[in-house]
């Protein structure tokens, strides 16, 4: 991790390799190197989220809803004692999943394969029970727009009357093709989420948390802080991952859950819904986790839209 100064040189005031200059070398995983997190940095600190810590990424504090990057490890040292500007601790913390809770590893090895894998069955198991019915109807419904709109691999999905195995493979080339692009679409993540439930209820899928997401979630619990979840996977999809863990059930500390129904991760409007949801006086007093830039400044954005209601 390389930690830049504040002053417009950004030069490098932390590093771990002090012999040597930034460059190419494995941090965690063959996916992670060290210019990835350069270059992270560099972009936050441009985008005025704050300097890097040595472990724990960026946090801006001030009266925001607040932006923290964990690219490559956990929530513990910092979380736990996260404070606002006057010095208090906030009244609820909203999480991402993948990247902040949880290995990106889980979601693009494990997840996104088996409902690409299972799909077809999936469908062919469940295709006259209502939720499936709904899942269809979703799509059907998302994949007249992609053909409207000229989204590449998307193909028409004949009628009920062509029959049953020529609506569901027609679906699924328009299901394999989503999940290619890793789409934030809510049909293809409500569907996902049925399929997903299938695995984790015949224990094939287990859900994995860092470490020390845990003892976050205890502290937090004990301390009366309310904690959320965010994620542009379905909500259904948010419980199975958090109720079926490495370490358990660990749903009993979480007070509710939000999806892209709310609105896109990377939109405004999405946290000032989310903030207006949670019931707190200030934005100060939520906290928002992730480990995406585009998110934390969008979050950011929010709270002068917030503030500028107030005082209307």
């Amino acid at each position: 991790m390389f930690v830049l100064s504040p002053t417009p040189i950004r030069s490098i005031l932390f590093s771990p390799f002090s012999h040597k200059s930034p460059k190419c070398a494995p941090l965690f995983t063959k996916a992670e190197y060290h210019h990835y997190i350069f270059d992270a940095t560099i972009k936050h600190t441009h985008l005025n989220l704050g300097p890097l810590t040595r472990s724990y990424g960026s946090i801006q504090k001030s009266k925001r809803i607040l932006g923290l990057r964990t690219t490559n490890t956990t929530l513990k040292a910092r979380a736990l004692t996260i404070k606002n500007e006057a010095g208090n601790t906030p009244r609820c913390v909203v999480l991402d999943i993948e990247g902040t809770t949880t290995p990106i590893s889980f979601v693009t090895d494990v997840l996104f394969p088996y409902a690409r894998d299972n799909v077809r069955m999936h469908l062919e198991g469940t295709y006259d029970m209502t939720d499936t019915k709904d899942d269809i109807n979703l799509l059907r419904s998302q994949i007249e727009d992609d053909l409207q709109n000229g989204v590449v691999g998307a193909v028409p999905v004949p009628s009920d009357d062509a029959g049953k195995e020529e609506v569901i493979a027609a679906l699924v080339t328009n299901v394999e093709e989503m999940i290619k692009a890793d789409r934030k679409i809510t049909s293809l993540k409500q569907l996902q989420g049925h399929i997903w439930r299938t695995g984790f209820e015949k224990n094939v899928i287990k859900g994995v948390v860092y470490d020390d997401v845990v003892q976050a979630f205890e502290r937090w619990h004990a301390s009366g802080v309310k904690v959320y979840i965010y994620s542009s996977g379905s909500r259904l999809a948010q419980r199975l991952i958090f109720g079926y863990t490495n370490y358990g059930d660990l749903r009993k500390y979480l007070c509710g859950f939000f999806d892209t129904k709310v609105g896109n991760k990377r939109e405004t409007k999405s946290y000032v819904e989310i903030s207006e949801s949670l019931g707190v006086d200030k934005p100060s007093e939520v906290l928002f986790v992730t480990d995406v830039v585009q998110e934390a400044v969008a979050a950011k954005a929010a709270v002068g839209l917030l503030l500028s209601q107030v005082w209307k």
